[in-house]
């Protein structure tokens, strides 16, 4: 069953609210999709996955093996941030 006959009010809403980009990818092709991309954004945030697993309601073990995944974009913040680290200590 399609995302518009369980909740009719969100038809338009994925359009109204992200960027065209984000509406033709995979992230937000249904409401439960958002939670995935919520969660992923909290821990890309946070960093602290016990802390985002509290709030989200999951356990970590859960919190890791369905949620994480990296949003579009944040591969480069990440892997700036591990060379900013690195030079740190050279």
């Amino acid at each position: 069953m399609s995302s518009s006959h369980l909740l009719p009010g969100l038809s338009g809403s994925r359009e109204l609210a992200l960027p065209p980009t984000v509406v033709a990818s995979p992230l937000a092709r249904q409401p439960y999709d958002l939670r995935h991309a919520a969660f992923s954004t909290w821990l890309n945030t946070v960093g602290d996955a016990t802390e985002v697993a509290e709030h989200a309601g999951n356990s970590v073990e859960v919190l890791l093996s369905r949620y994480a995944k990296g949003l579009d974009g944040r591969r480069e913040v990440a892997n700036r941030r591990i060379e900013d680290l690195l030079r740190e200590y050279e």
